[in-house]
């Protein structure tokens, strides 16, 4: 699956495959998540948002459950020291 670059929010890269209704996300502390179910509405909707952030937040991340895929750099994701504090 091809891999758009992105800078909203946490999303640092967004693909989608048509054909199996997948979406793969990549988030700023590198983890990859992959999303079932996403129609081509879905993908159009959150690749033009002018907040694709704010759409993957309300639409999807709330929406659907996705798969941890790892990480994009195959690495652990790098844990942000303030995340304990709001757990």
């Amino acid at each position: 699956m091809e891999m758009r670059k992105i800078s909203s929010g946490r999303l640092r890269g967004l693909g989608h495959d048509e054909k199996t209704r997948r979406l793969r996300v990549e988030l700023d502390d590198g983890s990859l998540l992959e999303y079932d179910g996403i129609t081509r509405e879905m993908w159009l909707r959150l690749s033009s948002s002018s907040s694709p952030w704010s759409y993957y937040r309300d639409n999807i991340e709330e929406e659907l459950t996705p798969r941890h895929l790892g990480t994009a750099s195959g690495g652990a994701a790098k844990r942000n020291p303030l995340d304990d504090l709001f757990s």
